[in-house]
């Protein structure tokens, strides 16, 4: 997206705003529906920050993958869920939540290791005009999957494990 400079970082500043609130909102509300409609525009701007970008495919599926199929299954799951059960005997904190935060802080502790570590200087954000050729489209894509089955084939594995994990889990909270 061709913008102005100030009009870009303004952008920038509103979505990041916009995610860290929302993600807040993920995470602090009690309400399972006001937290699954706060992901869904955590997932929204994270798109329109792809938008700006000029990543235009990635923007597209991350609009139709997660909003449109993910978060809208969350949505559903949760409305069909049994919401008016109360837990009368909660505790403050389990072993599970200590694991669990320590394992959240090596994370947060290595990605801002190789945040500080990466040199950001040598990116090149390159432009293109607004008309996109389809062997272009085609093309871009191909290359997204040949980086996707080599270069990022790890990460791609990794991240397909922390899902199927997560769906177990889901699927064994569902049956309690």
């Amino acid at each position: 997206m061709d913008l102005p400079g100030s009009i870009h970082d303004f952008l920038l500043v509103f979505l990041g705003l916009v995610i860290i609130l929302g993600g807040l909102g993920v995470v602090l509300l009690t309400n399972t529906i006001y937290s699954a409609f706060s992901l869904g525009l955590v997932l929204v701007c994270i798109s329109l920050l792809y938008i700006s970008s000029n990543s235009h495919f990635i923007a597209a599926a991350q609009l139709l993958i997660y909003v449109g199929a993910i978060n809208v299954l969350i949505i559903f799951a949760v409305m069909f869920m049994n919401g008016s059960a109360s837990y009368n005997d909660f505790t403050l904190w389990t072993v599970g939540d200590g694991v669990t935060a320590m394992v959240c802080a090596s994370i947060f502790a290595s990605l801002i290791t190789i945040i500080t570590d990466t040199s950001w200087y040598g990116i090149i954000w390159t432009t293109r005009s607004n008309q996109i050729i389809e062997q272009d489209f085609l093309s871009n894509s191909q290359q997204i999957g040949i980086h996707l089955s080599t270069d990022f084939f790890l990460p791609f594995e990794l991240i397909s494990i922390i899902l199927l994990v997560a769906l177990i889990g889901a699927i064994a909270m569902a049956r309690q």
